[in-house]
């Protein structure tokens, strides 16, 4: 047999209420209503569920049962509503971001924001800093998360990240011999906090390698090949940081920081940015990369 959601509800709310006048109310019904749906159910059921006297209102062990599966079903309908709701926002959101920022935070967020946001299409591009800021101005990304000096006056700062010198494990040097570099290419955060750094320092110092890839960087500290610079929480095992080491002086700190484009900022851009900055504000996120 198939029952009436509507008779669920008035059941429920009659139980969790203690009585037919209270339930009335929240269901914003008649007392006189609420009395004919319980009626109405019981005969579909067959069976009494609840015992009504002038002091108290209880359940038949039949009402007990009932109750669990009612609440059961109900749950269930409301999951399925909220689930399936339609979207009052639609369009596209076109998102960038650091491959070092988000980490595995990515799936959660799109997830999240897709079944908030059914009729809003997703577009994003991870990538590096010297891809993502172009795009921002040329108005080919709503909004992105990029790296920024510290307590710059541009965007939404996120999180504070600190710089680092790293090395293999095994990475080893002559003294007095130039240190062999990994660096993405310019303009790059990362180079240039470096190169600041090493400004004025009777350090020597080459470029051995560089790549536009994360992945290759990693390649080469590991390989022993190079020394890099990149955030203290991407350092992989097999690396060590290497700070005041062959006289490498100490870097500075970047945000991770939020950027819109002129035209960006559209009502699923909004609530897409809104969802982001929400996540990486909730308290696990520091442990996280």
């Amino acid at each position: 047999m198939d029952f009436d959601p509507a008779l669920l509800r008035a059941f429920v709310a009659v139980k969790e209420t203690g009585g037919f006048t209270r339930a009335a109310q929240r269901l914003n019904l008649t007392q006189s209503a609420v009395s004919h749906q319980i009626r109405k159910l019981e005969e579909q059921v067959g069976r009494q569920l609840l015992f009504r006297t002038t002091r108290a209102l209880t359940l038949s062990e039949d009402g007990e049962d009932f109750l669990r599966y009612a609440q059961s079903i109900l749950h269930t309908f409301d999951s399925m509503a909220q689930r399936f709701r339609p979207s009052p926002i639609s369009g596209a959101v076109r998102f960038g971001v650091l491959e070092n920022f988000m980490g595995d935070r990515l799936p959660t967020l799109l997830c999240k924001f897709s079944r908030a946001f059914p009729s809003v299409r997703l577009d994003v591009s991870v990538g590096m800093n010297l891809d993502l800021l172009p795009m921002i101005k040329a108005g080919e990304l709503d909004l992105a998360v990029v790296m920024t000096p510290p307590d710059s006056d541009e965007g939404t700062a996120l999180r504070r990240t600190q710089f680092v010198w790293v090395a293999a494990d095994s990475f080893d040097v002559p003294p007095g011999a130039s240190l062999p570099f990994a660096f993405f290419p310019a303009p790059c955060i990362n180079r240039q906090v470096g190169l600041a750094a090493l400004d004025g320092k009777s350090v020597e110092w080459h470029v051995v390698f560089t790549s536009q890839s994360q992945q290759g960087i990693r390649a080469a500290v590991l390989s022993g090949l190079a020394i890099t610079i990149m955030t203290r929480d991407d350092v992989e095992p097999g690396m060590r940081i290497v700070d005041g080491i062959y006289g490498l002086p100490p870097l500075s700190d970047a945000d991770f920081t939020l950027l819109w484009s002129t035209g960006g900022k559209t009502a699923a851009a909004m609530e897409f940015g809104k969802l982001l900055q929400d996540l990486d504000a909730a308290p696990s996120a520091a442990g996280r990369r």
